[in-house]
């Protein structure tokens, strides 16, 4: 009884209503600050009155620049990383293992292979990238998720280790496509090193014609990925078709992750970090949780670009490179203290 009671794990402080509203809010205006301080990252700047009076009063050769170069890459930074964060709550949901992210477990890793297969040698289905990418983080998710089963149930230590060899063997397939173009194609080589440079408004429509539809869609599952927390049997017997469910709501998770890598490559770990962070600001529940985890998520990705711009300037560090220092570490953190629920 002793050694059960141990095992016992601690119930979750639910955070006030109070607490809730002040992250949500804190979050916001952290958001907007870092907005206008990525505006003006690089040898053009302009101040907020500036900006605004140029926008939307009479025209300004500078604040035209940066419309036309930053405010691609800022928006595109701010969309895609609310998509992640979404798709890493919904696969946490849909699969309850805290360590699920669309990087990790393979998705990203299949729908980039897609997206170079079809920008490097047929490019003429340009416009079918995004959903030709969506297929295939659809093909890498069944594949991680079928190899997982065992005994009836996915095994959550199985789904890791089988999301790391499907996602390295799609990372490298990748590789080998993106070698054969000779380095020529710019479009191949940012997909594969998920870089933002250079993105225009066109990538930022098509980013954002498809990931509001999976935002808006996983609004509406919240409930669902409420129900789908608890124990297959118990969500039975409340009158949900779990598998059904569960099919559906990382359906929404794999095209918000690939649509995303379609356009800016893979970012690990963000859907793994926020989530996380967002639980002990928010709660649990998803009716908060994720549309928290959409501001927080841009605003991870938004940050993660800017550092990036900044470090090392002139020169840049992809986004990419900067959420896998930070998320390589908390990932090894999580993992430790997640082993004696979900290890094997």
């Amino acid at each position: 009884m002793h050694h059960l009671a141990k095992k016992r794990r601690p119930r979750a402080e639910v955070p006030s209503t109070a607490r809730r509203v002040t992250a949500f809010v804190v979050t916001a205006v952290a958001l907007i600050a870092l907005f206008f301080v990525a505006v003006n990252t690089g040898s053009l700047k302009v101040s907020p009155e500036q900006l605004i009076n140029g926008l939307f009063v009479s025209y300004d050769d500078s604040v035209a620049t940066v419309y036309d170069l930053r405010f691609p890459r800022i928006f595109i930074a701010l969309v895609g990383g609310a998509a992640l964060a979404c798709s890493g709550v919904l696969l946490q949901a849909v699969i309850r293992n805290p360590l699920a992210d669309p990087g990790i477990i393979g998705i990203s890793a299949g729908a980039e292979c897609c997206a170079v297969l079809i920008t490097a040698f047929f490019p003429m289905l340009f416009y079918f990238t995004p959903i030709l990418a969506f297929c295939g983080g659809l093909l890498a998710f069944g594949m991680v998720y079928t190899l997982s089963w065992h005994a009836g149930r996915i095994s959550p230590l199985r789904i890791i280790l089988v999301g790391v060899a499907v996602s390295a063997m799609f990372t490298g397939i990748a590789a080998c496509l993106s070698g054969s173009t000779g380095g020529v194609s710019s479009s191949v080589t940012s997909i594969v090193e998920s870089s933002i440079t250079m993105k225009t408004w066109d990538d930022f429509a098509t980013l954002a014609g498809h990931a509001v539809v999976g935002l808006v869609l996983s609004l509406l599952v919240f409930k669902r990925c409420d129900l789908l927390s608890l124990e297959d049997k118990t969500a039975r017997s409340l009158g949900v078709n779990v598998n059904l469910n569960r099919l559906a709501i990382s359906a929404i998770a794999v095209l918000l992750a690939s649509i995303t890598t379609a356009i800016i490559g893979p970012i690990s770990f963000l859907g793994l970090i926020v989530p996380h962070c967002a639980r002990l600001l928010v709660g649990t529940s998803h009716k908060v949780l994720i549309p928290y985890s959409m501001l927080l998520g841009a605003f991870c990705l938004l940050l993660a670009d800017t550092l990036g711009r900044t470090i090392v300037a002139p020169y840049e560090i992809s986004a990419a490179v900067i959420m896998s220092i930070v998320g390589g570490p908390v990932f090894i953190f999580l993992l430790r203290r997640a082993r004696d629920t979900y290890g094997a």
